[in-house]
């Protein structure tokens, strides 16, 4: 597996976390809860509130800051349906690796930080959150319908649960 972790704001300092930690034990955990059978590479880019605002402006058309982006490369059918990746290995893994290129996270620090303090839970938690609700956008699942929402709600707490972090 491969998790590039990119810092793009000095905000990350202000977390006083072991975020490298928590973001890999994350995305281990979410891999191994849908059943993942490939390894994968995963690029993480923690920024700022006016950085992750004009990537929304560019890629959403909303011109504010967000907590999270998921940038998924994989064309699901049926959300963690792994089955048809082979089939077009030339789209979904990397040819020098061979791990499935699963997508890209970006997350604003200062939305953590704001969130954490706003929701009454750690910093530590937020973190974790984000980054389980993007591995969950990275393997098809949306939020759009309530059913939705629903179902990746209970995934996010139970991905954070196995992992030990609660409210």
């Amino acid at each position: 597996m491969t998790i590039y972790i990119e810092e793009e704001t000095t905000k990350v300092e202000e977390l006083h976390l072991h975020y490298k930690e928590i973001i890999e034990r994350v995305i281990e955990a979410s891999i191994d809860y849908e059943n993942c059978p490939y390894e994968v590479e995963i690029e993480v880019i923690l920024t700022d509130n006016p950085s992750i605002q004009e990537i929304n402006q560019q890629h959403r058309g909303i011109d504010s800051p967000t907590d999270v982006l998921s940038f998924p490369m994989i064309d699901y059918q049926i959300p963690s349906d792994f089955s048809h990746l082979e089939d077009d290995s030339e789209d979904y893994f990397n040819p020098e690796t061979g791990e499935l290129l699963l997508g890209d996270i970006v997350i604003s620090v200062e939305k953590v930080i704001e969130q954490a303090q706003k929701y009454g839970h750690s910093r530590e938690r937020e973190l974790a959150f984000l980054v389980a609700h993007s591995m969950l956008h990275l393997f098809g699942y949306d939020h759009i319908k309530e059913s939705e929402r629903e179902k990746m709600e209970k995934k996010q707490e139970e991905i954070l649960k196995i992992l030990g972090i609660e409210r």
